[in-house]
């Protein structure tokens, strides 16, 4: 009797377990999809330097194989530059553990991906494709808790550098002392967070 009920339960575990991984399966789809959907970056300054008042509610922006601050219409840019749409997928590299990398288009024309990632070296934010990324810091990325803000290596620790009058660079201070030692000490740092702001959401307004 104990053999036979063991039988007969053998198609109901099975059957528990197959709907447990559909289930599984479904919703990593339904996250990956979530975290594919493409969004802007805005600034957002919680302290209240002088200097804030020139990046605070600008966009980034990429050119030049770099990461920088500017207005949000690109009609009212003085050096051109392509808005930042990114989202986030996983970045393929067999030699270091699932990463979750940050993709962003930087030209419509022709239309061009590449990787956003910190320079080891400079903590600068720049982007290329993997070849260039590969070396450096190229994740995780992630979101807040509230998934408005961005993050990496689950910190929330951006500024902004202005490298040249009027030109705010982006930088990741992964020590939280102000970029001691990395960018020098004329130059205006503001600590910053980035605020997703999908695109979707934003259009249809």
């Amino acid at each position: 009797m104990i053999g036979m009920l063991a039988l007969t339960s053998i198609p109901t575990v099975i059957g528990v377990a197959e709907g447990v991984s559909e289930q599984r399966k479904q919703n990593q789809a339904k996250a990956d999809e979530t975290r594919m959907a493409k969004f802007y970056l805005d600034v957002r300054c919680e302290d209240d330097p002088e200097e804030a008042k020139n990046i605070r509610g600008k966009r980034v922006v990429v050119r030049d194989n770099k990461v920088y601050i500017d207005e949000p219409n690109s009609s009212l840019r003085s050096i051109p530059s392509h808005t930042v749409q990114a989202f986030y997928v996983n970045y393929p590299d067999d030699e270091r553990e699932p990463t979750l990398g940050l993709v962003s288009t930087v030209s419509d024309d022709p239309p061009m991906l590449n990787w956003i990632y910190v320079d080891k070296n400079s903590m600068e934010l720049k982007y290329g494709n993997r070849t260039q990324s590969r070396e450096h810091h190229v994740g995780p990325w992630d979101w807040t808790e509230d998934r408005s803000r961005l993050v990496i290596e689950n910190q929330e620790l951006f500024a902004s550098v202005e490298e040249e009058p009027g030109v705010w660079a982006v930088y990741y201070d992964r020590n939280d002392d102000g970029l001691n030692g990395v960018v020098g000490r004329e130059k205006s740092v503001v600590d910053i967070s980035l605020e997703r702001k999908l695109l979707d959401k934003e259009n249809s307004g």
